[in-house]
């Protein structure tokens, strides 16, 4: 803490602050007797992160700012304008600091230090009240705050996931165009030069039943298996006098085209007619294949659109309305689904049989899998497994994500959901994800728990089923 003189203060002082007004004046004196005064010039930091939560600030005159550091950027959350209390509070948990405090105006402030908070019991209960409703209402409004940083944390995240999603089928999509239309730009003079060849009217229907083949080469085979095919394949080529046998044989054989499929077609051609024919034939097949890739890369966009829609239920009102547990659970392994493949987690889902609804705020349930997904995600190591489980307990419905992870000590496991608790570094948690959860899942007349050894943590959620 910076150097700082020290300013005379009276009861009349302390009276201007609301949540001392009106108090007997011996407790004021009490407060000047057992604090510690300090004038702090602008610019002081009056803490920093992981210094010790252990005063209560009494802000009599200037400002303070609190900072916190968010994903390596610290970024303003808290300002404190005199006469106000700040600090530690009676009854709070919270032990150590997760923020930055700047005096931004020159400041005078009243330390209290938390060893006091007995005596101050003793001396005012009142005034403990008083500071403890203050506690709960500066809890409730950073909560909201932290609610709904968080939701745009998760926006974001799962926007930067989406679009490397979307990225891969639209790149498919354009890559597939401009071969499409280089093509469909040949196509005229491949049919002039097989018209060009003088292929018999008869041969054209079987040739032509070649061409309209949707049958595909089998997706089992291996890369050196497929290698082996279209070398055959080429080498029967050469042997019916197929110039550019190598070019032709891949796009013949990605069309399920082989030499047994062939020879009929080919053999009853005449020997200068069997070259256009085939360059014709690899090129429908071609394009009718790049068609197809359109169209599959076009489905995938729909389908992510589709799990980003089922994810927010854009397309529902708010309330609580029948919902389904295990469609949620999969919307949001989809919106999920970048993190995943990047650690190479195994998922396994081991579903209670048949639809699953409970009544029950969508939107608000899905931030519930969310926060405890992500967390799970965050637990693993590479190649880890996560398991989603469901059951029917009587008239609830159990849902359980498991992670492979380290576990959670001990010592950390009773305090998980209590606010502002986290064990991750500063900068990377806030501490309310799993408070959030847990309160979301009590306003659904649901509980939460956590049990956790090495190798293996547990989030249960019970929810009342739908009627």
């Amino acid at each position: 803490m910076a150097t700082s003189t020290t300013p005379l203060l009276t009861t009349d002082d302390l009276a201007i602050v609301p949540a001392l007004a009106g108090l007997p004046t011996e407790v004021l004196a009490w407060l000047l007797e057992h604090g510690e005064a300090r004038l702090l010039p602008a610019g002081t930091e009056l803490f920093r992160p992981g210094d010790p939560a252990d005063h209560m600030f009494v802000l009599l005159r200037g400002a303070l700012q609190l900072w916190r550091e968010q994903g390596g950027q610290r970024e303003p959350f808290l300002r404190f304008e005199a006469p106000a209390i700040s600090g530690v509070l009676p009854y709070s948990r919270l032990r150590q600091t997760s923020a930055t405090g700047v005096v931004t105006t020159d400041a005078t402030l009243l330390m209290l230090h938390r060893s006091q908070f007995p005596a101050l019991e003793h001396q005012s209960p009142e005034l403990v009240q008083r500071l403890v409703g203050l506690m709960s209402d500066r809890v409730r409004e950073e909560t909201r705050g932290q609610e709904r940083d968080d939701k745009l944390r998760a926006l974001g995240k799962l926007a930067a996931g989406l679009a490397h999603e979307l990225n891969n089928p639209a790149a498919a999509i354009s890559r597939a165009a401009a071969d499409l239309s280089a093509r469909t730009g040949a196509e005229p003079m491949l049919l002039q030069e097989l018209l060009a060849a003088g292929v018999p009217a008869e041969q054209l229907p079987p040739l032509l039943a070649l061409a309209s083949r949707s049958a595909l080469a089998s997706t089992s085979l291996s890369v050196l298996e497929q290698a082996d095919c279209e070398e055959e394949l080429e080498d029967w080529l050469r042997k019916q006098g197929i110039a550019d046998a190598h070019a032709l044989a891949a796009g013949l054989l990605s069309g399920g085209l082989d030499e047994d499929t062939l020879a009929p077609v080919l053999t009853a051609l005449p020997r200068h007619a069997r070259q256009p024919a085939l360059r014709w034939l690899e090129g429908q097949l071609a394009s009718r294949q790049l068609v197809r890739d359109v169209q599959e890369a076009a489905r995938r966009i729909s389908e992510l659109v589709r799990n980003v829609k089922d994810y927010t239920h854009m397309d529902r009102g708010a309330g609580m309305v029948p919902t389904d547990v295990h469609g949620g659970l999969d919307s949001t392994l989809a919106l999920l689904s970048y993190p995943l493949r990047q650690r190479h987690v195994q998922v396994v889902r081991e579903y209670a049989q048949g639809l699953v609804l409970v009544n029950g705020s969508p939107g608000a349930l899905n931030q519930v899998w969310t926060n405890l997904i992500d967390n799970a995600i965050d637990a693993l190591p590479h190649d880890g497994t996560l398991t989603l489980r469901t059951r029917r307990e009587g008239e609830f419905i159990c849902v359980c994500i498991i992670d492979s992870g380290t576990g959670i000590a001990p010592e950390v496991l009773p305090h998980i959901f209590e606010p502002f608790y986290t064990t991750k570094p500063v900068g990377e948690g806030t501490g309310l994800g799993l408070d959030i959860a847990r309160r979301i899942v009590l306003s659904h007349g649901g509980r939460l728990q956590a049990n956790s050894e090495p190798g293996r943590t547990e989030f249960c959620v019970w929810l009342p089923l739908a009627d």
